[in-house]
């Protein structure tokens, strides 16, 4: 997905930079950057890829070359950015998070007519950010700009803008990702976790409605074009991509997970489907406050069967070759015997997405010598490939394991019944559960429902992006 950090400061701020956008390390494993304005300098920027080296070891040797009272920075697991930007509306650093599904029809629309260009990448496409900022650059001012940029693209666009004087910050139309700003005596801050911030010495001061445009500077926010009305936000931020002390319109994620595990098991207890196992455990590391959630109202003990060793396999270690990818897989997972050897284990996940890797998990487990290996998963059944943060996007619908499964039960025909599919009290939900605890090798599985996840997250439903389930926008 990605995300980003921005400062505007009296002071120096390259090490608030630094920190607060490597605090949003977890959101991406591709490409991180940061740029800086320094009134005599000017702009500054670097970018390096951190697939395999973790941001902070790659940009440490470049924090003594970056000056300046503001800067931004960003993790993407797309294109590398921030990009600089010169055109008639000034000189500007760019970052963007989100994606554009009509981004060969706007190249198209931009390049019509002649002089103008684009850099194409290795893959022949264009940079996402390099798209978006000639869609701002088409009108007088920026406020317009981004405007028109957002209203052009199809998915989502995040903004975030570095000019000489100050920060502009847009979120996407439909706030389907948080925009928080910081505020410190020194300046202020903006960001997508507000732990980030917390961490460096500002206070919680703004968060940016859907759609809305403010102007930061060390002495606050202005506003330049006030939100919509509609909200869509992401739910997997809080069933996956959000850190656990991360607040998204008030609403905590530990806590969110805590509640999700709690529902799932208080509807096994009440339906009987609830198996007899001897621990609860939660897939490392984002299906284990799920499973806390699942343990505490279930009054099975709580387990770690199997730790992810990461010192020396950080998670942004992501081999091109499939089966060296498979075998660091292997590699990070390392067993507790004692937890596992003939041990009836019921494990919570953040969520089913391919299951590639969960097969490799389950596999793992029995060859430690588990009796029983249950599964659950602490979302519905992903049948939608994302549209807007690249979660679960995919070259296929059918690598979904969901989808794939349905293809195998009934063919083109099951398509046409996915809602049906998705709920565990019809026939065909019934089929699909037996059918992927065949292939994977479970003892038994389950999905957290929608309502179930819905309630857990406690907002207006009609304000929650639940796409990848339900394909409704």
């Amino acid at each position: 997905m990605g995300g980003f950090f921005g400062t505007i400061s009296r002071r120096e701020c390259k090490y608030d930079v630094f920190f607060g956008t490597d605090y949003h390390s977890h959101l991406g494993t591709r490409r991180g950057g940061m740029a800086f304005y320094d009134a005599g300098k000017g702009f500054q920027r670097q970018i390096h890829n951190i697939e395999n080296t973790p941001f902070r070891t790659k940009f440490e040797k470049d924090l003594v070359k970056f000056s300046g009272h503001a800067g931004i920075g960003c993790i993407s697991d797309l294109d590398p950015q921030p990009l600089l930007v010169r055109s008639h509306l000034g000189m500007f650093a760019i970052a963007t998070v989100g994606q554009i599904n009509n981004a060969e029809k706007l190249v198209g629309d931009t390049l019509d007519g002649p002089g103008n260009q684009f850099m194409a990448m290795s893959s022949g496409q264009v940079n996402a950010t390099e798209l978006t900022a000639a869609l701002i650059n088409r009108q007088e001012d920026l406020v317009g700009g981004i405007r028109y940029a957002q209203s052009q693209i199809d998915g989502s666009c995040t903004i975030l803008l570095l000019t000489p004087d100050s920060l502009i910050a847009a979120r996407d139309a439909l706030g389907r990702i948080p925009v928080l700003v910081g505020k410190s005596k020194d300046g202020c801050c903006v960001s997508f976790e507000s732990f980030a911030y917390h961490k460096l010495g500002y206070d919680d001061h703004y968060e940016l409605g859907p759609g809305e445009i403010v102007k930061i500077t060390a002495d606050g926010v202005e506003q330049l074009s006030p939100p919509g009305d509609k909200m869509k936000i992401c739910a997997f931020l809080w069933t996956y991509y959000g850190y656990p002390n991360s607040n998204y319109e008030g609403v905590n994620v530990e806590l969110m997970r805590y509640r999700n595990g709690q529902i799932m098991a208080r509807k096994e207890q009440s339906g009987g489907d609830m198996p007899e196992v001897d621990y609860v455990a939660g897939v490392p590391d984002s299906g284990l406050p799920h499973a806390i959630g699942y343990a505490n109202q279930s009054g099975k003990p709580f387990a770690r069967p199997f730790v992810k060793y990461t010192p020396t396999w950080p998670r942004s270690f992501m081999p091109e070759d499939q089966n060296v990818r498979n075998q660091v897989a292997k590699m990070k997972q390392i067993p507790v015997p004692e937890l596992i050897q003939d041990k009836k284990l019921l494990f919570v996940d953040d969520s089913i997405v391919r299951g590639t890797q969960l097969r490799e998990t389950v596999e793992f487990l029995y060859e430690s010598g588990a009796r029983e290996v249950h599964m659950r998963s602490a979302c519905p059944p992903i049948m939608y490939s994302c549209k807007y943060l690249h979660f679960s996007s995919s070259n296929s619908e059918m690598d979904l394991l969901a989808r794939r499964t349905i293809q195998k039960l009934e063919g083109d025909e099951g398509q046409r019944h996915l809602e049906e599919y998705a709920d565990s009290a019809t026939q065909r939900g019934q089929c699909l559960l037996k059918s992927i605890c065949q292939e994977m090798g479970f003892d038994s599985l389950g999905y957290q429902s929608l309502d179930g996840l819905l309630e857990a997250i406690g907002l207006d439903r009609d304000k929650v992006c639940t796409y990848c389930w339900n394909g409704k926008e």
